[in-house]
């Protein structure tokens, strides 16, 4: 075990982060193409995102993103209904698909020499996906039964989508990907036909391929498969409605007899993880961890779990890797006879104590090394990189921003700490909200 530990240590010291093996090239058509390699297993993960989400949808269609990508396992005038997933499966492999609000991406995973298969079906489905009306009845009732399931019958997700529609005023993250109900009930056939044709193009999708391949075999069969589809020459820049100055903050009470146990959220508007400048959104990384990380560490674990007990639970957490602003967020449980105001002003003091006190050095020191064991355990994940590299490139972000991050990561400071939570830290670009079994608990 000791020899074990000094090694790990011995790992943690190294001076710097090695970056994955990663090969980049754009296809005539303007696909652009990641590679990453790694040759331990004989396996392969191939995914195609689209620079496409539900923050793009044309206004009142929200959830047209999320429905297109059911749509996409429909067929094409090559396969049949559900035919390429059978495909996959009998090849040994796995497929699936997600919609955030800035990407759309669609993936296999399966043995390294099937990939050919893969990219000859996913080019299939770029451009020449057939739908029937019974396709579009039939997942129209899937998304909203998914709706149902997932958020309808979730008081906490509809509390966050509240809460989200509240923090943005104006940007289209207000909306939630899946779609508002009443909006969902009127997706057709010529909205799905419409976003699929504007924005499922080479020239709008980023191919990555992680795993046991060659830059040169993948580029090979990229131009094979992928190089023939032509580009979508009425593509425009990816523009967006933007928000104005936050100049107060919002308050929103939520209250649902399925709320179990009554708390108090929060959310600041925060900036993004930017390219060539990432500094900013790594120091916010280290505050959630400082703020709201480990219990028996954290500023909050530590002030209201641990030496007034107030709380039950408490958290933070930072979402940067978006195209526009993300949110910096703070969740407390207060204990049983505590008041969610009592609560609140806990927080509230527990956060003015932080920004005004020193930041212990041996914290930071602690936060660095966690995450760099996460970077290097991270390195394990084929899958995981993968997602890696495709979520920052549909930010907005480059290949040379993903392998800058971990250093990025090493390098913040005190001071930049600091001058994130003071920056961030601002109740008039805030929203937050009290969550409640009935409104008589308030009384």
């Amino acid at each position: 075990m000791t020899r074990l530990l000094a090694a790990f240590l011995a790992l943690l010291a190294l001076p710097a982060l090695a970056a994955e093996k990663v090969t980049t090239f754009t296809l005539d058509n303007g696909m652009d193409v990641v590679v990453i390699e790694d040759h331990r297993a004989p396996v392969v993960v191939h995914m195609v995102w689209y620079r496409t989400g539900a923050a793009d949808e044309p206004a009142g269609q929200s959830g047209i993103a999320h429905f297109l990508e059911h749509l996409m396992f429909k067929g094409t005038d090559d396969y049949g209904p559900g035919e390429m997933s059978d495909i996959i499966a009998a090849n040994g492999g796995s497929d699936n698909a997600f919609t955030s609000w800035d990407y759309t991406a669609y993936f296999q995973r399966i043995a390294a020499d099937r990939l050919d298969l893969m990219m000859r079906m996913e080019a299939d489905r770029m451009t020449d996906l057939v739908l029937s009306p019974a396709d579009i009845r039939t997942e129209r009732d899937v998304i909203l039964e998914e709706r149902n399931q997932r958020v309808d019958n979730n008081p906490n997700a509809l509390m966050r989508e509240q809460m989200r529609a509240a923090q943005y005023l104006n940007h289209p993250y207000g909306v939630p990907i899946i779609g508002w109900r009443h909006e969902m009930e009127g997706l057709d056939m010529d909205a799905a036909l419409a976003f699929y044709d504007r924005f499922y193009a080479p020239n709008n999708a980023i191919l990555v391929v992680a795993g046991d391949v060659e830059p040169d075999q993948v580029r090979a069969l990229a131009d094979t498969h992928y190089g023939p589809i032509p580009a979508n020459p009425d593509l425009m820049p990816r523009t967006r409605i933007q928000e104005p100055p936050q100049l107060a903050e919002r308050r929103i009470v939520f209250a649902d007899p399925r709320i179990a146990q009554p708390y108090l959220a929060r959310s600041y508007l925060a900036p993004e993880r930017d390219p060539g400048d990432q500094g900013q959104a790594a120091a916010l990384t280290y505050l959630a961890e400082l703020i709201g990380g480990s219990p028996f560490t954290s500023t909050l674990g530590v002030a209201l779990q641990f030496d007034s007990q107030v709380a039950v639970y408490s958290n933070a957490f930072y979402d940067g890797l978006n195209l526009d602003d993300g949110t910096f967020g703070l969740t407390v449980v207060p204990a049983e006879g505590v008041t969610l105001q009592e609560a609140e002003d806990a927080m509230d003091a527990a956060i003015a104590a932080f920004l005004d006190g020193d930041i212990d050095p041996a914290r930071i020191e602690a936060i660095r090394t966690q995450f760099r064991a996460s970077e290097i355990y991270a390195l394990d994940n084929v899958m995981g990189l993968a997602q890696r590299y495709g979520s920052a490139l549909t930010s907005g972000l480059t290949v040379e921003d993903v392998q800058a991050w971990p250093q990025a990561l090493q390098d913040v400071t005190e001071a930049d700490i600091r001058a994130a939570a003071e920056a961030v830290l601002n109740r008039d670009r805030a929203v937050t909200a009290w969550v409640v079994p009935s409104r008589e608990l308030l009384q």
